[in-house]
C-alpha cells in the first residue's frame, strides 16, 4: 500500500484516520500537525512534524500523499493552499468509510472524506476538500461545490446545490430542488424550504436568515475564537 499522512490530528483528525484505516487501500505513517510536538502519539500514530516540514516528510517517508482533516471549512481551505505552495504537485487522496453507501455515477474529489453511515444517492457530484459527516445524506443529483460540508444527520433531498465553503450543521433537514450559495451557514437542527444566498448565517424551522457573516467567521462549536469556555469534566471509564 501506498504511504500517506493525515494534516490536522485533532478528534476529525482521529475519525479521518479510522476511515483510511477501514477502507485499507492506504497506509498512514503519521500526522502532521503545527499545534502538537514532533513526535507526540495520536491513536498509535506520530506526528511527523508540520506543512513546512513536508518535502523532508516526502523523502523520508516515500509519502504518495495525503488529506487534509480540519473540520472548518475555511481552515481547511487555507491549509490546502499552503501545502501545495510548499509542494505544488501534493496528491490529495479521498477517503470513503466502507459503510457508506455510495450510488450509480456518483463523483468524489480528491482531498473529500465519506464519513460512516453516509448515503450519496445516483449521480451526485462531490467536488475537492468536501466533507460528508457521519449518517449525513446527499440525495440523487446533488452537488457540493469544494470545501463545503454536510455535518453528522443532515439530510438533504433531491437537486440541492451546496455553494464552496458553505456548512450544513448538525442535524438540518433540506427539502428538494434548493439552493445554498458560497460561505453561508446553515445552523444546526434547521428546516430549510428556500434558496439561501452567498455570506448569510441562516435557522431555525422554518429556516430564516439570521445575519450576514464573513467567509472566516469562525462557525464549529469549541472554535478558539469562542468567547464560552467550559469547565474540564472528570471521566470514569
Amino acid at each position: 500500500m501506498q504511504n500517506v499522512v493525515i494534516f490536522g490530528a485533532s478528534g476529525h483528525g482521529s475519525v479521518v484516520l479510522d476511515c483510511i484505516e477501514k477502507e485499507a487501500k492506504f497506509k498512514v505513517v503519521g500526522f502532521i500537525d503545527s499545534f502538537k510536538s514532533i513526535g507526540a502519539e495520536v491513536n498509535g500514530y506520530t506526528v511527523l512534524g508540520n506543512e513546512y516540514d513536508l518535502p523532508e516528510l516526502i523523502e523520508k517517508y516515500k509519502i504518495f500523499g495525503g488529506i487534509v482533516a480540519i473540520g472548518d471549512n475555511w481552515t481547511r481551505s487555507l491549509v490546502v493552499d499552503r501545502i501545495l505552495k510548499i509542494e505544488s504537485q501534493f496528491n490529495f487522496i479521498s477517503a470513503i468509510h466502507p459503510n457508506a453507501q455510495i450510488g450509480k455515477d456518483v463523483q468524489i474529489g480528491n482531498g473529500s472524506v465519506i464519513m460512516p453511515g453516509v448515503t450519496v444517492n445516483a449521480n451526485a457530484i462531490i467536488a475537492r476538500h468536501c466533507i460528508l459527516n457521519t449518517n449525513s445524506s446527499l440525495d440523487h443529483d446533488g452537488f457540493m461545490n469544494k470545501f463545503s460540508s454536510l455535518a453528522p444527520n443532515v439530510c438533504v433531498g433531491g437537486n440541492f446545490i451546496l455553494g464552496r465553503g458553505s456548512a450544513i450543521c448538525l442535524g438540518t433537514n433540506i427539502i428538494e430542488n434548493i439552493t445554498v450559495g458560497e460561505y453561508s451557514v446553515i445552523g444546526s437542527g434547521s428546516l430549510l424550504v428556500g434558496n439561501v444566498s452567498d455570506c448569510l448565517l441562516v435557522y431555525g424551522a422554518p429556516a430564516k436568515i439570521i445575519r450576514k457573516r464573513i467567509p472566516s467567521e469562525p462557525y464549529l462549536s469549541g472554535n478558539s475564537s469562542s468567547t464560552t469556555t467550559f469547565p474540564l469534566l472528570s471521566k470514569e471509564i
